[in-house]
């Protein structure tokens, strides 16, 4: 799931109301006309340095103008702002608090003591001193914006929801707060609604291209494909041509399922972003002091950061890893930021590490000061740019090395990451260019798998809503990696194929309801579409074993879908892609000893299908291949993936070293 990527308000519009709201001239002095008139006049001065970004210009004037009227309340409060623009947020904050006790109505000033407590990691206090701004001044739409964001921040989703609104409800066209009401209701689920406020925020901003790639995903994800091709060519050319700053940032994790996007143009996005989102915490890590040039661990400290140490797909292939790590030879810490979700599978990953430290009520720095000060020599991020990261967290840098792992198939396009681990099949030494971080292989698979999982009885047909005779193609891949390609080869396999099924994993009802119209609309009836419903992952599982072919999706191929698919000895065919999210099914299926189910193109894809559908020795001898290969394959060998995976860290320390 992509993680809803909140905007801050736009520095510019920020500026306006903090320097003309204010007022011209000192709250009280006791000082000559003069003095007061010149103050005014520095005030002025710095007022327009803040217009031109000139901090240390605008802080020179402020200072002037408070050496003159030191009760200058307004001057107090720029000046803090200017000071924390330079990251000076100590000085700042005590220059803020003059001004707000000199002048308890500045709710600007309140405003800014917020957005110094949030950079300094005091979210609890910058909640407390947007709501103090917003008693003052009940329509500061920006107060309640910068609230939303805070509570997003914390997971606090309906407040941040309730925030937004309030800012619609005082400014209409505040774009940024209808495409953040978008990224709540889209990780709610709530697509269709996602979907008409991401429309509303570019018709307020045309130019708004997160918002436009954004509303790109969720038709991807509801299978709306209307105008697809023009969109995807204007999201690739914004991404290509434009130049990244603070505002023009694209979801990378959106844009890797855009069919048609290159390795070079995702590496661009990537870069983008990093820009965009990470400014901030790239400022702050210069103050923090954070020194690496220390005496090494007795043993080497691995920290895993993560939110998903619960019942989920990245859990679920790294359990068993986890537990088979030689904790003699490495320390091994969780840092979670996910739910206590109470399943078996949390106590036994809390059951795995020599440390499980839950950091959700912490800010990103708190986190960062506690992962540097618990010593921590690789730090692994299991998120990347998917849902609910905290990648933040590594750009304040609190580690000497840095890793991309698992959660997120490309490159993150960012100074603080150091390593991606991969393989030779997912990216080939000649794609290495299109990478920031440097890459190292394991030599085998890249993706971990747990062979602890349970071989669950076959269920039967009719038990899991499929027909009793007929070949069943299946597809368990979320909605956004269908493609209206790949659907064409779907729907003419079903035309060809007499009495065959397509099985997709249950969606929202008007997900379901496009897929059937665009069926029906190529020949095949609505009903030879079955959807599974939602069940457990060992159910999951065992109905697997009732399909006959699993076809892939490209560019974003099935992941741990496809690992789950062969444990169960389900064949998978996939077409291997250019670019990291297109060739995972054909590094798994290579490492699993079936490189014949890889294929190049489209036609192939189709021929191969068709050919394994209609021949049911060489369908059943594959199956029997895959369950046998099971015992012996690479693929599955969580121990031997282990030790490979610390050949990996240890390779990475050794170059540190």
């Amino acid at each position: 799931m992509k993680s809803p990527n909140f905007v801050f308000f736009e520095k510019h519009r920020m500026l306006d109301w903090l320097k003309n709201i204010f007022s011209p001239t000192p709250t009280a002095s006791v000082a000559p006309d003069r003095p007061i008139d010149e103050s005014a006049t520095y005030k002025n001065r710095g007022d327009a340095c803040l217009d031109q970004g000139d901090w240390q210009g605008a802080a020179t004037h402020y200072q002037k103008a408070i050496a003159l009227s030191p009760q200058y309340a307004e001057a107090h409060g720029n000046l803090g702002f200017a000071l924390a623009q330079q990251l000076r947020f100590s000085e700042a904050e005590q220059h803020v608090k003059i001004a707000v006790s000199l002048k308890p109505a500045l709710f600007n000033s309140f405003y800014t003591l917020g957005t110094i407590s949030h950079q300094l990691g005091r979210v609890d206090d910058a909640i407390a001193h947007l709501k103090q701004a917003i008693a003052i001044k009940p329509d500061f739409a920006d107060a309640h914006y910068y609230l939303g964001n805070l509570y997003s921040e914390q997971g606090h989703r309906q407040e941040a929801f309730e925030a937004y609104q309030r800012v619609l409800a005082v400014d209409p066209q505040m774009a940024a707060a209808l495409y953040n009401i978008a990224g709540l209701l889209e990780f709610q689920g709530n697509r269709r609604e996602a979907i008409s406020y991401y429309r509303q925020a570019l018709q307020v901003a045309p130019e708004f291209h997160a918002a436009r790639l954004n509303l790109l995903h969720q038709l991807m994800q509801t299978c709306d494909w209307d105008g697809l091709e023009d969109a995807i060519h204007t999201v690739r050319r914004v991404v290509r041509e434009m130049p990244a700053t603070a505002e023009n940032r694209d979801s990378p994790f959106a844009f890797l399922a855009l069919p048609g996007t290159t390795a070079a143009e995702q590496k661009r996005c990537a870069e983008k972003w990093a820009y965009g989102m990470y400014q901030a915490q790239c400022r702050i890590r210069e103050t923090l002091g954070f020194s690496f040039e220390r005496e090494p661990n007795d043993k080497p400290h691995i920290g895993y950061l993560s939110a998903d140490f619960c019942e989920h797909a990245t859990a679920r292939l790294m359990a068993q890893i986890f537990e088979l790590h030689d904790h003699n030879r490495f320390r091994i810490t969780a840092y979670s930021y996910g739910p206590e979700d109470g399943s078996k599978m949390s106590e036994r990953l809390k059951a795995s590490f020599d440390q499980f430290v839950d950091i959700r009520g912490e800010s990103e720095l708190e986190s960062a000061q506690r992962i540097y000060h618990d010593r921590v020599d690789i730090l692994v991020d299991l998120k990347g740019y998917t849902g609910a990261s905290r990648s933040g967290i590594l750009a304040l840098r609190p580690a000497p090395i840095q890793v991309n792992y698992l959660g997120y198939p490309g490159t993150m396009g960012a100074d603080f990451v150091d390593y991606l681990i991969a393989d030779r099949f997912v990216i080939p030494e000649a794609s290495r260019a299109h990478y920031s971080e440097k890459i190292v292989y394991l030599p085998d698979a890249y993706q971990p798998n747990d062979r602890t999982r349970p071989f669950a009885e076959n269920p039967g047909r009719a038990n899991v809503g499929l027909p009793e005779n007929g070949l069943v193609f299946c597809c368990f891949n979320q909605t956004f990696k269908i493609t209206p390609e790949i659907f064409n080869i779907w729907c003419e396999l079903l035309k060809t194929v007499p009495d065959s099924v397509l099985w997709l994993i249950a969606s929202n009802a008007y997900t379901q309801e496009n897929l059937q119209r665009e069926a029906t609309q190529r020949g095949v009836d609505k009903e030879r579409l079955i959807f599974a419903p939602r069940v457990s992952a060992e159910d999951h599982l065992a109905r697997q074993q009732c399909a006959d072919l699993f076809l892939d999706t490209i560019p974003y191929n099935a992941h741990t879908t496809c690992s789950d698919a062969l444990w169960m000895g389900l064949p998978v065919i996939t077409i291997a892609g250019e670019t990291f999210s297109a060739r995972v099914a054909g590094s798994l299926l290579s490492a699993m000893g079936v490189p014949e189910l890889i294929t190049d193109t489209l036609d192939q894809y189709f021929s191969l299908a068709l050919e394994l559908a209609t021949d049911d020795i060489k369908r059943n001898a594959l199956r029997a291949k895959i369950i046998a290969n099971r015992e012996s394959a690479p693929l599955f060998d969580s121990l031997l993936f282990t030790r490979n995976l610390e050949v990996a860290y240890q390779s990475m320390l050794d170059e540190h070293r």
